[in-house]
């Protein structure tokens, strides 16, 4: 049966005043638009304005950087590229033969100081002597000079009685002759007697000043606080720390990568020689446009899908923070927006995500993989 126009069964009247079929379709498909726009607009203004979202968000880490502490050889790197480690683990190991040398030289100049010490102590009872007997030398030669000066006296006493009887003619010339020498004799005797008790002194003082000197290096100080003593044993410990640092250890849980050194190289000090990633506390910086983050706060929920699982695998994190800067603020050379041929450009800010622990242990991510970024921001007006 072949098919009949429905038009064409209508009253011409009434044909006559409907619109074409195509135009009818229009209008159709018109209203269909309205209707799908009221609808993605009320979404939006009931739903969808609660949440900001981006794309431009990665995952990042607060990697440690290894770096050997001294100068030397390598002698053998335990790790490779990959591969997990744990806090303390041996990454690398340095030659350690100067620092073998170093140590027992530390440890030598400890054990003479050390010694030194006790000769200081002991020279101190040897200098407290030498005062003592400096003492009994000066009375010694104060008892010859008091002899002395008795005879020197006597022999004044005698010259001048002489001397008078010498002129009556009493005595003969060759008795006036001895007095004279007896005199002079004693006077030489008592200026050499002087002469030692004035020596003795010297001796006596010279002694105590070196005994004094000598405690100032000990006063108040036993073995093991005396300057000289510590400054060696800090020289130890510090041969011994050295030693240890030819061990180089991961300074925290994570995945080495970026490992840069080989076996025979020579490393300076503070050369980095790989990177420990932690995966374990790993985060996402999302750079959110200006505009999206007025209603942004810390501790806001987030959702976050990563290209490297799809969709099916949805990450739950907070908000931990937003940067104190857009990253066009702290670029190598900056923008410099006062210029005359100034064009605005959007600006992003970062945000930090920190992610779930337990979501991380069961899908791994790495330093630098894409995800997005879907901020909830109901809770603010």
């Amino acid at each position: 049966m072949a098919d009949i126009d429905h038009d064409q069964t209508l009253p011409l009247s009434i044909v006559g005043t409907l619109p074409p079929r195509s135009t009818r379709r229009k209008k159709l498909f018109a209203l269909l638009g309205i209707a799908a726009s009221a609808l993605a607009g009320g979404y939006y203004l009931f739903a969808d304005g609660d949440r900001v979202r981006t794309d431009n968000a990665y995952v990042n880490a607060d990697v440690a950087q290894v770096t050997p502490q001294l100068a030397a050889p390598v002698a053998a790197v335990e790790v490779v590229n990959t591969q997990m480690v744990r806090k303390g683990d041996v990454l690398m190991r340095l030659d350690d033969s100067d620092a073998r040398i170093a140590l027992v030289r530390a440890e030598a100049e400890w054990q003479r100081v050390r010694r030194q010490f006790g000769q200081v102590l002991a020279t101190g009872d040897a200098l407290a002597a030498q005062v003592l007997e400096g003492d009994a030398a000066v009375r010694r030669a104060q008892s010859q000079v008091d002899v002395a000066a008795a005879a020197f006296a006597k022999a004044r006493i005698d010259l001048d009685r002489r001397a008078k009887l010498a002129d009556s003619g009493a005595i003969s010339a060759e008795e006036l002759t001895v007095a004279r020498n007896a005199f002079a004799a004693a006077q030489g005797n008592l200026g050499q007697a002087r002469a030692a008790l004035a020596e003795a002194k010297a001796a006596r003082t010279a002694a105590a000043g070196s005994r004094a000197a000598n405690a100032a290096l000990v006063e108040g100080t036993t073995v093991d606080t005396n300057p000289d003593v510590t400054a060696a044993r800090a020289k130890l410990e510090q041969a011994r720390l050295d030693l240890a640092r030819t061990v180089v250890r991961a300074p925290i849980d994570g995945v080495v990568t970026n490992r840069q050194v080989q076996v025979g190289q020579r490393v300076a000090a503070g050369t980095p020689v790989m990177t420990v990633v932690p995966v374990d506390t790993l985060y996402v910086d999302a750079n959110f446009k200006e505009g999206q983050l007025a209603r942004v706060r810390v501790g806001q929920p987030v959702r976050l899908p990563t290209d490297l699982y799809g969709d099916k695998i949805v990450y739950h994190g907070r908000v931990m923070g937003l940067s104190g800067g857009t990253g066009s603020a702290f670029a190598l050379i900056p923008a410099q927006n006062a210029t005359g041929n100034w064009i605005k450009v959007v600006q992003r800010l970062p945000v930090r995500v920190a992610l779930d622990r337990r979501e991380l242990a069961r899908h791994p991510l790495r330093v630098g993989l894409s995800t997005e970024a879907e901020i909830d921001v109901s809770g603010q007006g």
